[in-house]
């Protein structure tokens, strides 16, 4: 019977609130060249995504930012459904990196592109580099937050080794890093599947960490501790939510 749902209902819906809020997203562009009209529209497809699935997200930790701060934020990714989690629920406008090969998806490759997003150039370290020094140029020079998944895309278990890219980021443009952990959205919609369960998932917000006076020489221990603090996380959402 979920699957069912699934496959008649949810699914469908997604398909059609992607082609709708795109478009709109896509106008609005047209209009708008700062992306904040469209990060507003893209919260609201999260908003949706999460409501036709029947998952709830219960948020902690998010009385611990500041609302006028700019951060460079960290999340563990298990499931194509923590993206509508982390915009629905994180009250910041941010902007993701995300890989270039997204860029050519039809909707999405438009709204990620027009919304300011930063495609995330694998293809050798010299083209990895200079998308992250654009990502500390727009948090330091534009005052907006950047979202980041450091272990380079989904887990399809575990939690695996944290690229030093947020950290890099977050050094150089002098903000605090925020680490930030989804627990349970693995078990909804695991890698390579279609069939969305419904359910609640535990999003947790860590302390942030401050960058100011650490060196680009210090981005590995940075990075190691952003690890560490994802993966406490994580444990504490798995106690929650069982318990």
């Amino acid at each position: 019977m979920s699957f069912l749902r699934s496959l008649l209902f949810s699914t469908p819906l997604i398909a059609l609130a992607t082609i709708i809020l795109g478009t709109l997203s896509l106008l609005a562009s047209l209009v708008d060249r700062t992306g904040r009209t469209q990060h507003r529209l893209a919260r609201v497809w999260g908003r949706v995504l999460l409501g036709v699935s029947f998952i709830r997200v219960r948020t902690e930790g998010l009385e611990k930012l500041d609302r006028s701060a700019t951060y460079v934020f960290v999340a563990n990714h298990a499931s194509y459904m923590d993206i509508p989690a982390l915009l629905a629920n994180v009250p910041f406008e941010f902007r993701f990196f995300a890989k270039k090969g997204l860029y050519k998806i039809p909707f999405l490759g438009s709204h990620l592109n027009r919304a300011g997003h930063i495609p995330v150039d694998r293809s050798s370290a010299r083209a990895s580099l200079k998308s992250m020094s654009e990502g500390a140029r727009i948090v330091a020079q534009r005052g907006i937050s950047v979202l980041l998944f450091p272990e380079g895309g989904r887990c399809p278990e575990g939690l695996r080794a944290f690229k030093e890219g947020a950290a890099y980021i977050a050094i150089k443009a002098g903000v605090p890093v925020v680490p930030m952990a989804i627990f349970g959205m693995r078990r909804l919609l695991p890698m390579g599947s279609i069939h969305i369960r419904s359910g609640e998932v535990v999003l947790r917000v860590g302390d942030p960490i401050p960058t100011a006076g650490i060196g680009l020489d210090g981005r590995s221990s940075l990075n190691e501790r952003l690890y560490q603090e994802v993966s406490q996380l994580l444990t504490g959402s798995a106690a929650k939510l069982v318990g």
